[in-house]
């Protein structure tokens, strides 16, 4: 018989593979998550057909995963960009209110004081405060 030389004869490789192991690991269990996020993100799924899908996913792990990534990898993409979209659409109305709206310049502002002030919201003395606030 020949010599036969596994991978671990060689530290170098044994690494190799070790961090190969580790990372298709780690990207098995992102995938695993997504999965079940994105079941319970779903919305046309009734409570019945979640608990099966999520029993099929735990108990069946890797032959779970492929099936509904088969059978639903499509609409699972588009509840991802909805919910990316959903998400950027609440950070940029925040910057917006945050921000004092698109188009916000000084004059606006002192037209609503004026307003404020004329209504009798405001005194002469919190107008004239607020006003070298916007003007400095």
């Amino acid at each position: 018989m020949g010599n036969v030389y596994l991978a671990y004869d060689y530290p170098v490789l044994g690494a190799f593979w070790t961090v190969m192991w580790i990372f298709l690991w780690v990207l098995w269990l992102l995938v695993l998550f997504r999965v079940i996020a994105d079941i319970f993100r779903d919305h046309a799924l009734n409570g019945w057909a979640k608990a099966g899908w999520l029993f099929f996913v735990i108990i069946l792990p890797f032959l779970g995963v492929l099936i509904y990534v088969m059978v639903r990898g499509k609409e699972m993409s588009k509840r991802e960009l909805r919910e990316a979209k959903r998400q950027q659409d609440a950070v940029d109305t925040y910057i917006r209110e945050t921000a004092g709206g698109p188009g916000a310049s000084s004059a606006d502002e002192l037209a609503k004081l004026a307003d404020l002030k004329a209504n009798g919201t405001i005194s002469e003395a919190e107008f004239q405060r607020a006003k070298e606030k916007i003007l400095h």
